[in-house]
């Protein structure tokens, strides 16, 4: 169990470094696709800051501790900090596609993890995710082209 608590905290990080990642991205998107990305973004990171919660709730529920802090965060991510300076929607767009690839990777490894040690709660906890970062994938490719 404490293997797939490490990879629950791991996907932790990786959703609060991308919930200020999308905020950031909110901030300073430009390019003709701003106004629908602008919103978008929005939306996106209110997602990504309803999954912190259940995560986070999730890991104590099964007795565990989640990682709190941003130094913590820092120290586990996969997702790569955005720098504060106005990015172009077609970056953005290539850069959220890239994220929510690894968010459906990490979410498809706890899935497996959690089926195999028969953790049936976390299993179908994470299926939401997953269908959810499938979904936006999909909705991004259409918007790259």
């Amino acid at each position: 169990m404490e293997n797939l608590v490490k990879d629950l905290n791991k996907f932790l990080s990786d959703l609060a470094v991308f919930y200020r990642k999308l905020q950031n991205y909110h901030w300073n998107i430009k390019g003709p696709h701003f106004f629908t990305l602008h919103e978008k973004l929005e939306n996106y990171y209110d997602e990504i800051n309803e999954q912190i919660d259940v995560i986070a709730e999730h890991i104590l529920m099964l007795g565990y501790e989640p990682l709190g802090t941003m130094k913590d965060y820092l120290a586990t991510t996969s997702i790569k900090e955005a720098k504060n300076e106005k990015l172009s929607d077609t970056i953005v767009i290539e850069n959220l596609i890239e994220d929510y690839t690894l968010l459906l990777q990490e979410a498809n490894k706890i899935k497996k993890s959690a089926d195999d040690k028969e953790a049936y709660a976390t299993s179908t906890l994470i299926d939401d995710n997953i269908s959810n970062y499938m979904k936006n994938l999909w909705m991004l490719k259409q918007l790259k082209g």
